[in-house]
């Protein structure tokens, strides 16, 4: 994925490379190629966001479903080969408040599909919502996620 963060850069030189053939202002230029930086930036951020919210649903949902104590696995495939996960998830306590039913969680993230593939362990919790249940916490998964939650 660390490709991903020099696309907007390469798409706002080749754009501005390419305006710079059409004019002879090259303030003209570069305004066009960080604007198009900018923009291929916020879609691809976008797009990432949204893979990153389909495993948190995945994991929130399966959690929700679960008793205490129990253990089961995960698994997101995207039709692009981007961003697909696999784990297990481990109920480790739930609670109720007067404003949500809750229930906390530690979720593993294996990568690759190999046998020896190492996997990384972090920590959740979702909430029923009108909708099922979400996500609640993004700081013990800010580690996974990053700060596209």
């Amino acid at each position: 994925m660390s490709g991903c963060g020099s696309i907007g850069a390469a798409s706002g030189a080749a754009a501005g490379a390419a305006s710079g053939l059409v004019t002879a202002n090259p303030a003209v230029g570069i305004g066009v190629g960080i604007a198009v930086q900018a923009a291929t930036d916020e879609a691809v951020n976008r797009y990432m966001r949204e893979m990153h919210g389909d495993q948190q649903d995945m994991i929130a949902s399966l959690a929700g479903s679960m008793p205490v104590g129990d253990a089961k696995p995960w698994r997101v495939k995207h039709t692009l080969p981007i961003e697909n996960g696999h784990g297990e998830v481990r109920v480790t306590r739930a609670f109720t408040s007067a404003l949500a039913i809750c229930k906390e969680f530690v979720f593993s993230v294996v990568d690759g599909d190999d046998a020896n593939a190492p996997t990384h362990w972090f920590t959740g919790s979702a909430c029923l919502q009108d909708k099922g249940w979400k996500w609640a916490a993004a700081e013990p998964a800010v580690e996974r996620w990053g700060t596209l939650q």
